[in-house]
């Protein structure tokens, strides 16, 4: 390999779906005794895993071309995952040496190996979506977390939304493959991050149900927490599963999208905010201070001002813990995207409204929390400081920390140990 190239990196927009396929590829660079590097520094080969959600993270995915040129202009860079399932040309007509899409990562990095050390062609690329779950050998974690992808694609076809165009059909990973990598990773890490492109649909395609996963993780001595869910799948059944696990992190990522039913009915999505309310109590009565996130998208093409009110009312209602708050962004492809953008302005104003009652519930959230026991997982460094995470969801900062560290704390602030701000 001594003329080979000797460090990979790759560069990761999007999900924590795209985190995972990023790890998958790792691996098999790492396996074939490559350095391996995540982010943006310099290395001899680039992997540019996309994101297509929004047209700012396709933008991004753009951008990050050029930002590799200028970290080394003689790199080999290498475009994969969703903008480019969307639109391949937008990459390959600024100079890249390869062009694929959502399908295939793992074998595509195994084809690059072929190619960077015995100069075997790669294959050309195959923008067809599958039927079957792309299962990996093994993953590189090189976070403290370890991200676990048990599902792929999407039926929802959710009006504003491009992703099951892109991912295909939703399918499942087995449950014997699932715990062969949690198997592998017991003495490596302490959290693991159960995810999916529709995690609500795992096992519908293979006889089994998010539930049932769950059920069976219950021997595990590890903390897990659930990625992105739908409401649709909360009931007594899947919550009294999380309550027999000996570790769960009650953080519930509860998409919503809107809180006003004319809005929701217009995005195709299958509740109304009542229904969705409902679901939000039970998970309470089982987990009081339990974390409740969400995604909210303003300025949907129909939304009135009205239904935006309703919109910020129910979010007050439900008391979030945090609002990951989108503007509208038009997909073309999408039955949404036939409809007539609203003003910016009137974007930008929604934006902000919302981002002003996200910032409130926050605080809420964190003054019903603190003074009570929490058990923090540290993580990484930030400004001297170490960051870590209760099982809830809170992000506290300590000088007493260390990468893994699990230690328990009452926190009066965010910041533990007496540390000031």
């Amino acid at each position: 390999m001594s003329d080979a190239p000797r460090k990979i990196c790759i560069f990761t927009l999007g999900c924590k779906v795209n985190l995972y396929d990023s790890d998958a590829m790792l691996a098999v660079f790492k396996e074939a005794g490559f350095e391996v590097a995540e982010g943006l520094e310099y290395a001899d080969v680039y992997i540019l895993n996309t994101c297509a959600v929004t047209r700012e993270a396709e933008k991004k995915s753009r951008q990050s071309i050029a930002r590799v040129k200028k970290i080394n202009p003689n790199a080999r860079i290498f475009v994969c995952g969703c903008a480019s399932q969307r639109d391949s040309a937008q990459f390959e007509r600024v100079g890249v040496e390869y062009v694929g899409g959502t399908e295939g990562k793992i074998k595509l990095a195994k084809d690059i190996v072929a190619e960077l050390l015995s100069g075997k062609q790669l294959p050309a690329a195959d923008f067809s979506t599958s039927s079957t779950y792309e299962d990996s050998a093994g993953v590189v974690n090189l976070r403290t977390r370890h991200f676990i992808k048990v599902q792929d694609g999407c039926n929802n076809f959710c009006s504003y939304c491009i992703i099951p165009y892109l991912r295909g059909r939703s399918r499942s990973r087995s449950i014997e493959s699932i715990h062969a990598e949690l198997d592998a990773c017991l003495e490596r890490v302490k959290e693991v991050v159960v995810t999916g492109i529709n995690l609500s649909a795992y096992g519908k395609d293979i006889g089994s149900s998010l539930t049932e996963l769950i059920n069976t993780l219950s021997d595990y001595d590890l903390r897990i927490r659930l990625g992105s869910i739908e409401a649709g799948v909360v009931d007594r059944e899947f919550l009294d599963a999380t309550t027999r696990l000996k570790a769960f992190c009650p953080h519930f990522h509860l998409s919503l999208q809107s809180g006003d039913g004319e809005v929701l009915k217009a995005m195709n999505r299958r509740y109304t905010p009542e229904e969705y309310l409902k679901k939000v109590e039970l998970i309470r009565e089982y987990y009081p201070l339990a974390g409740i996130t969400t995604d909210i998208i303003v300025a949907f093409p129909t939304e009135t001002e009205e239904q935006f009110e309703n919109s910020m009312a129910f979010a007050k209602r439900v008391a979030f813990s945090d609002i990951h708050v989108f503007p509208y962004s038009s997909r073309s492809g999408t039955v949404a995207g036939k409809l007539k953008t609203l003003p910016p302005e009137v974007s930008e104003s929604r934006a902000r409204r919302m981002g002003e009652v996200k910032q409130q519930l926050i605080d809420d959230f964190l003054a019903l929390s603190m003074g009570k026991p929490q058990e923090v997982l540290f993580e990484t460094v930030e400004d001297g400081l170490w960051v870590g995470h209760t099982r809830n969801y809170i992000k506290l900062f300590s000088e007493n920390g260390g990468r893994n560290l699990l230690r328990e704390a009452v926190p009066t602030s965010r910041y533990l140990d007496g540390v000031k701000e």
